[in-house]
């Protein structure tokens, strides 16, 4: 699920090569949102063969970049050049749109492994969904919600930064709650290991 910044391409070949596999093995890559930061190596891939697959909502955001400009709230100058640094490192000023995009669709189950079930959650892009893979147990929730703010550094279940609409990213965490997973796999941050009603609450919480 995603495919952070430019310079990940060289950790997802380390990994591949780890598992014994190639980029040929891979049969769908699913963008949570269209934001820069989750789309890095999306077009290297795709033009690799492989499909590209996103809300259709931010499509045309992952085509073009384009998004509305949303307040930056709390921050701390620390956190703030950390991320910006390792940004820098990966490659963040060469990111690549997708030409090509597959949309998909709230409660599409997807012909891949695993069959992952997309879960429409608008808020932080009108596009955002959570992926739920029940054979792993797992939901990817992309930025939807964070268990680390890359501009504040706290850590622990939170709302998410740079979101476009905060109220309804909040209200779109009910879509959660009630999904069989003992995995939630934030895109910043470390996984949450536990049902995701507890981290919805969590978030509404610290929220």
């Amino acid at each position: 699920m995603d495919a952070g910044l430019p310079g990940h391409w060289n950790d997802l070949q380390r990994e591949l090569k780890a598992l014994g596999k190639r980029v040929d093995d891979i049969r769908g890559l699913v963008l949570t949102h269209g934001d820069s930061d989750h789309i890095g190596f999306a077009e290297r891939l795709r033009q690799a063969g492989v499909p590209v697959f996103i809300h259709a909502a931010d499509a045309h955001r992952v085509r073009t970049g384009k998004k509305p400009k949303t307040e930056i709230g709390p921050a701390r100058i620390g956190p703030v050049l950390r991320f910006l640094a390792y940004s820098l490192r990966k490659n963040a000023l060469r990111t690549r749109h997708v030409h090509e995009v597959i949309e998909v669709a709230d409660g599409e189950v997807l012909n891949l492994p695993g069959a992952p079930v997309i879960i429409g959650m608008p808020g932080h892009s009108p596009g955002s969904v959570a992926v739920h893979v029940p054979i792993a147990e797992a939901v990817f929730v992309g930025d939807a919600l964070t268990t680390q703010h890359v501009l504040t550094g706290r850590e622990g279940a939170q709302p998410a930064p740079f979101t476009d609409e905060p109220a309804q990213a909040l209200r779109s965490l009910d879509r959660l709650a009630n999904l069989s997973a003992t995995w939630v796999l934030p895109g910043h941050g470390a996984p949450w290991r536990g049902e995701p009603a507890g981290i919805v609450a969590a978030v509404r919480g610290a929220g």
